[in-house]
């Protein structure tokens, strides 16, 4: 398995290129199926969870063709209902292909989703918007059997969960009559989503609000679209940049999208402002003169995303006082912060869902391994600062949700190797 070597305490310079949105181009990619001819979607990021996403939709029978950062997928000959099951259990935003799936065929064959062990995440949210459209579910073991054409209708969720709002709109496009999906998450990539889908002819409205309207329609073609810059890779670069003190530029990035968190950093202490380049937005970060613990809580967007809760945690331990942070969203997103103690981080974990930070903290180099995405990008940063050498293992995780993250910081000046 591969492993980073990351000797710390270097200054950064330079600018860092933001890719594709992770969590928007894979639910895009499953979205193309619904279409009756070829979509090309550009700036999508080659990451791991991308490679397991479009080996998913071959197994259904989609054509695919991949060019470094451009994916064309050809859904004609799609026939067949049932996702690989093994493919399916590595990739917890896989649940999404089950919507467009009852969309194109009334039916749909899955298994239990996998993904990054970060708590509780259970299907029942997507199988009960699904009994509201009216179809019929039965299940054997762990595989479920869907049946029957989403029926047009008042949703209403259990909550503001991301996948089951992308699962009752990609359910419902082709749902004759009109659909009101009520408690509706409200994040960009979801707006991303219906973007693609209505300049493929959909008729969907509301999108990043709570409340988000479906007029369903007979077919969509397929077409070309560009995939919004990653709000939460922007974000962890720029918690790097500010934990080691350095002068970046990061981007292209729609600061919009980062409000709460760029607000949070500001009220820490860091500097940085909004540039533009050709129209579009870059974060430009200088030197600080200290930073102070600003205490967090996770909430669904605009709230402080849970996605940066480990990197800016990570910076936290640079702050001079007690930080608290308050996950909100998922109860086993902690595993990071025994690594983190290993090189010197002051925590205390107060429950399954709240820790302090007491700063600031002098890390020190150690052997740690990641558990999660966002918890091995937080490693990565926590390296950064520390004094010496660090050896990160199971980075297979940081690849999962980054794309070339070992050489896109050694560009920008980072004592940072890929070794076996």
């Amino acid at each position: 398995m591969a492993k980073f070597k990351i000797t710390g305490q270097t200054k950064l310079n330079g600018t860092i290129k933001i890719g594709g949105a992770k969590n928007a181009a894979l639910k895009i990619l499953q979205a193309a199926i619904l279409a009756d001819s070829p979509s090309t979607i550009s700036n999508v990021p080659n990451i791991l969870d991308i490679n397991k996403s479009l080996a998913i939709l071959e197994s259904i029978g989609a054509k695919i063709k991949l060019t470094n950062n451009v994916v064309t997928i050809d859904p004609t000959e799609i026939k067949s209902s049932h996702p690989d099951e093994k493919l399916m259990k590595k990739l917890r935003g896989s649940i999404v292909l089950i919507g467009a799936l009852l969309s194109k065929f009334g039916h749909a064959v899955f298994s239990q989703p996998g993904g990054c062990l970060i708590g509780s995440r259970p299907i029942d949210d997507h199988l009960d918007l699904f009994k509201q459209l009216g179809v019929k579910i039965t299940s054997d073991d762990h595989t479920f059997y869907l049946g029957g054409k989403p029926q047009a209708g008042k949703i209403v969720l259990n909550k503001m969960s991301v996948t089951a709002t992308e699962n009752a709109i990609l359910a419902t496009v082709f749902s004759p009559g009109k659909t009101e999906i009520h408690i509706a998450a409200a994040e960009p990539e979801i707006a991303d989503l219906a973007n693609y889908l209505n300049k493929m002819g959909a008729k969907i409205s509301g999108a990043g609000t709570h409340v988000i309207t479906v007029e369903g329609v007979s077919s969509l073609s397929g077409t070309d679209y560009e995939v919004m810059p990653d709000r939460i890779e922007a974000g962890t670069y720029l918690a790097a940049a500010i934990a080691t003190n350095s002068g970046l530029e990061i981007g292209p990035v729609i600061s919009d999208h980062l409000s709460i968190y760029l607000k949070k950093m500001k009220d820490a202490g860091a500097s940085f402002s909004i540039v533009n380049h050709n129209g579009a937005e870059y974060i430009k970060t200088s030197r600080h003169s200290g930073l102070t613990a600003q205490s967090i809580d996770t909430r669904p967007y605009p709230g402080f995303s849970t996605d940066l809760q480990s990197p800016y945690a990570v910076l936290m331990t640079q702050a001079k006082g007690l930080t608290n942070i308050f996950e909100t969203m998922f109860e086993g997103r902690f595993a990071y912060l025994e690594q983190v103690r290993k090189m010197g981080a002051s925590t205390e974990i107060v429950n399954t869902h709240e820790f302090t930070i007491s700063g600031p903290c002098e890390l020190t180099g150690a052997e740690v391994s990641g558990a999660d995405i966002r918890g091995g990008a937080a490693l990565v940063i926590a390296a950064l600062i520390a004094k010496g050498e660090t050896i990160i293992t199971d980075i297979e995780f940081v690849d999962r949700g980054y794309e070339n993250m070992d050489k896109k910081l050694r560009a920008v000046g980072a004592d940072i190797e890929r070794i076996s």
